[in-house]
């Protein structure tokens, strides 16, 4: 298994911001989540009128998943840490993450699912989404970068 990046570089410089980044899976996983936020809470308000709020959940949970894996896949992922990653075909792959994130994604159902059944008002659905992203964040990154983008022994 390759090793997480430490930080400072090889001379002993701390590194910059931007570095970290590069070198940190995690930290781009974090970066790609926030704009897969965007995505969830952008498909839930623009279907929540024709679908419910539930239901718009389901469908932004999936646009999001599916945006998710195409950066983390490009982005967070490409390669960890110098190592090369094994790779399934495009398609499998896909699926695999997106299944992996259903774990998460329950752990977000839920907590969006308690937000609005306990609160009410015009940003209440989107502290939901909010609270759904944070709680299953830990489960997904797990399962990203353990499962879905493994490296190679």
């Amino acid at each position: 298994m390759c090793p997480e990046s430490a930080s400072k570089n090889q001379h002993g410089r701390v590194l910059t911001l931007g570095e970290k980044i590069r070198r940190s899976t995690l930290l781009r996983f974090g970066l790609v989540g926030a704009l897969g936020f965007v995505v969830d809470a952008a498909v839930l308000y623009a279907f929540s009128g024709a679908v419910g709020w539930y239901g718009a959940r389901v469908l932004s949970f999936l646009a999001a998943a599916s945006f998710t894996w195409a950066l983390n896949r490009r982005f967070t992922f490409a390669t960890a840490n110098g190592c090369r990653l094994r790779r399934p075909s495009i398609w499998q792959e896909y699926m695999q993450y997106l299944f992996s994130m259903m774990a998460g994604g329950l752990v977000n159902y839920a907590a969006y699912s308690m937000v609005i059944a306990s609160w009410q008002g015009t940003w209440v659905p989107l502290w939901g989404v909010a609270a759904g992203s944070i709680l299953g964040l830990v489960v997904n990154y797990a399962l990203a970068r353990y499962l879905v983008f493994r490296t190679k022994p």
